[in-house]
């Protein structure tokens, strides 16, 4: 799931930052940093603020949501970005990106079969059985 979570995530990120300030290089180059930075983040969050992204549920309140929203703004700075301007894209870009995967992980088509919230546990480890059942039960999983 790590993979598929992967793709998705730099497939949202350039779609999302197509037509920045950034040219295109750049725009590339802040996508690849913005995906590591938002793995680094899944990896070492915590499993119940994950579901909770995942599951669609007050992205603007989420601590994952924060530190993302955070890294990509200083991302975007860093290549050339004005403050306000990305902070602005590191909110829009974030919240596009955890929509598309709370969609994934909702969804119950066959093609978006290997967005399964009980693998969530794999991408951070731990004993999080309870929170993940209750997570499959809000999906209807």
């Amino acid at each position: 799931m790590l993979e598929q979570l992967k793709n998705l995530a730099m497939q949202s990120l350039q779609e999302k930052m197509q037509g920045n300030s950034l040219n295109e290089e750049a725009t590339n180059e802040a996508s690849g940093e913005g995906l590591n930075a938002i793995m680094q983040t899944i990896q070492g969050g915590d499993i119940s603020q994950l579901t909770s992204l995942f599951s669609g549920e007050a992205q603007g309140e989420n601590g994952i949501m924060q530190n993302v929203q955070g890294q990509l703004s200083q991302i975007f700075q860093n290549k050339g970005m004005a403050a306000e301007e990305a902070q602005q894209e590191a909110q829009s870009t974030a919240s596009h990106l955890f929509q598309n995967m709370a969609q994934k992980f909702q969804s119950s088509e066959e093609a978006d079969s290997a967005f399964d919230i009980s693998q969530i546990t794999n991408l951070v480890g731990g004993d999080a059985g309870n929170i993940i059942n209750m997570a499959k039960g809000f999906l209807g999983k």
